[in-house]
């Protein structure tokens, strides 16, 4: 396997809502609107929220996993806040994704003798051919690999040729400037995420992939326009951007509610440690009806948003 198609899986694991391919499922959910917590029409950078207490102060920070070089998000508020952080949290370990990834891969193939080809319709699979073409990939390089794999690298590699670069994400952006007597940690292991793709039944991935082909095109614009929201503040945009792309309600559950409520959980315990805390997490977390904002909430657990 290339370095190329290992870092574009790195980066869709986190990026890309993989149910932006489940337009036709059969558990639609409906789209979160805005809220007055979430949503500030005068942010000029990515907003910041924190939750705090006599002894603690817990930074919560929505990132964007890959970007292009050049943009300024980095605001005078965010570069505070983790200058006075004693820990730095992100989803997983950033220092080891090489060698987890490494150690996952076996989970992306197909049984000994599986083709992935072989297990689509012959319309789907001559879409899925010309795509691999399109990319100026073989069409066999995936013919190995479980569909969740392939789809998620079909989605990355259209935005990485068009200069969005796992190097420029927002999280290897954070870690480099926190302080080196700042303790990191993690709210996940790889093995949990990789889980829950590989977890899908087999219909559930060839569905994904089939319109992870079909949806090729539109990659790049909903990425610039998720990127734009975030960089005015207006995570409930995202929010509802996540929840159009994640019209499964089972798949939008695994991928955001539960993960936020998990998240949710550990802040509160962490309330109970004095100390300052930075949390950066994906952005679409942290907007919408689900968000962890939301979760805190139902805690008794109140957020705010640093002006």
């Amino acid at each position: 396997m290339t370095n190329r198609i290992r870092l574009s899986l790195m980066a869709a694991a986190a990026i890309l809502p993989p149910g932006s391919a489940f337009a036709d499922t059969a558990h639609p959910i409906e789209v979160p609107q805005p809220s007055a917590e979430t949503t500030d029409a005068g942010a000029t950078g990515p907003a910041l929220w924190q939750v705090a207490d006599e002894d603690t102060t817990i930074y919560l920070f929505g990132t964007v996993h890959a970007l292009r070089p050049g943009l300024a998000w980095l605001t005078d508020d965010v570069s505070a806040a983790l200058a006075a952080s004693d820990e730095v949290v992100t989803e997983v370990d950033m220092s080891a994704m090489e060698a987890e990834m490494a150690r996952q891969m076996p989970k992306a193939m197909l049984a000994e003798g599986g083709n992935l080809r072989e297990l689509m319709t012959d319309n789907n699979r001559v879409q899925y051919e010309a795509a691999m073409t399109k990319l100026g990939l073989p069409v066999e390089a995936f013919d190995p690999f479980e569909p969740w794999f392939a789809a998620m690298t079909l989605q990355m590699l259209p935005l990485m040729q068009q200069g969005y670069d796992p190097a420029e994400g927002v999280e290897m952006i954070l870690l480099g400037k926190a302080g080196p007597e700042a303790t990191r940690g993690a709210l996940e292991t790889m093995d949990y995420q990789i889980d829950v793709f590989d977890g899908l039944p087999m219909e559930t991935q060839l569905a994904y992939l089939d319109q992870s082909v079909e949806q090729s095109d539109e990659l790049v614009p909903m990425l610039d326009d998720m990127v734009a929201s975030w960089m005015s503040g207006d995570a409930d945009a995202l929010g509802s951007m996540m929840a159009e792309n994640l019209p499964d309600r089972t798949l939008y559950d695994r991928l955001l509610t539960t993960r936020n409520e998990n998240w949710a959980v550990w802040i509160e315990d962490r309330m109970d440690q004095p100390g300052t805390v930075f949390i950066a997490v994906g952005a679409g977390h942290l907007g919408g009806a689900d968000s962890v904002q939301v979760k805190l909430a139902e805690r008794g657990i109140a957020t705010t948003l640093v002006d």
